[in-house]
């Protein structure tokens, strides 16, 4: 389900915090790009924000109820974020920033704030992202991040194994969303999807959970620069035997190849394997449904809910 960025390395590999969604950034060191104390360095991150949070709404004489009430959150909520145990939205730290007269202390926190709601190992496509000018995706057991609805979200992070706490799946819930930014950013990217049968099949969440997530995907679909394909279970030739993953293209003409699986990524950089991987995207994309062919399965499918 494919969630600092490890620019220019071969390939990076990291694990993930399990139990909290810390981490600061992916660190570049021209060629060779290393996570270094990404867990401990993004907790920093988000401790020093809290602790400033408070310290400004103590100083303007406001209690959590009042200034939860101002910026749309619970005092409970409030705590959370100046204990650091759950991360703000961006457009949260720019309402309390206004709240609080901060006059930008807190706004300069944004992009590392950011960064750390993400887990450690999904961070370096995060970046790349919101950088990208071509993102083309293949997913196999579980929709793309950028394609799901919100009650999805939910039920596929509830099903995870250690348990998420709940203030762990609220923040990731928040961080998959802001992805979804991608389809609304201009210039366009273009974005291409080829989705296993298997995928669209799986009732996660529920009938209307599963109806919703249809629907979501025949909207997406339908916008210009994006283009969703499904790949039928009864094809006898599919050159994504291997597995997900990701081909995305920067403005500089970069590729970068993710791949994700159980809490562990690799991004490789390589030029032939990034090459090979979307020549092999090209061949899945040519074995699968046509774009139309694959909104009347997408919307069969619905109807037989």
């Amino acid at each position: 389900m494919t969630e600092g960025t490890s620019a220019e390395a071969g390939t990076v590999e990291a694990g993930e915090e399990v139990a909290v969604s810390f981490g600061d950034s992916w660190e570049s060191d021209g060629e060779a790009g290393v996570q270094a104390g990404a867990d401990r360095s993004g907790q920093g991150v988000v401790t020093a924000f809290g602790q400033t949070m408070k310290t400004l709404r103590v100083r303007a004489e406001l209690e959590r109820e009042e200034f939860g009430r101002r910026i749309g959150y619970s005092a409970s909520t409030v705590a959370s974020f100046e204990q650091g145990r759950r991360i703000p939205s961006p457009q949260t730290i720019e309402r309390a920033d206004e709240v609080l007269g901060a006059g930008g202390l807190l706004t300069v926190w944004k992009e590392q704030v950011e960064r750390a709601q993400y887990p450690v190992f999904f961070q370096g496509m995060a970046k790349l992202e919101k950088e990208a000018v071509e993102l083309l995706a293949y997913d196999t057991h579980v929709l793309n991040g950028l394609l799901q609805t919100e009650e999805y979200m939910r039920a596929v992070l509830a099903m995870r194994r250690p348990v998420l706490d709940q203030e762990t799946i609220e923040q990731r819930v928040t961080a998959r969303l802001a992805r979804q930014d991608i389809f609304s950013r201009w210039p366009a990217p273009l974005l291409s999807f080829v989705l296993e049968e298997a995928a669209l099949l799986h009732p996660w969440g529920g009938k209307e959970v599963h109806r919703g997530q249809l629907e979501q995907l025949l909207l997406i679909g339908d916008k210009p620069n994006v283009e969703i394909q499904v790949m039928p279970t009864d094809r006898e030739h599919n050159a994504g035997v291997d597995g997900a993953f990701t081909v995305t293209t920067r403005k500089d003409g970069k590729r970068f190849v993710y791949t994700e699986a159980q809490g562990t990524s690799t991004l490789q950089t390589e030029p032939e394997q990034t090459t090979l991987a979307a020549a092999r995207y090209g061949i899945i994309r040519s074995q699968a449904l046509p774009s139309r062919e694959s909104f009347d399965f997408i919307e069969r499918l619905l109807g037989s809910l």
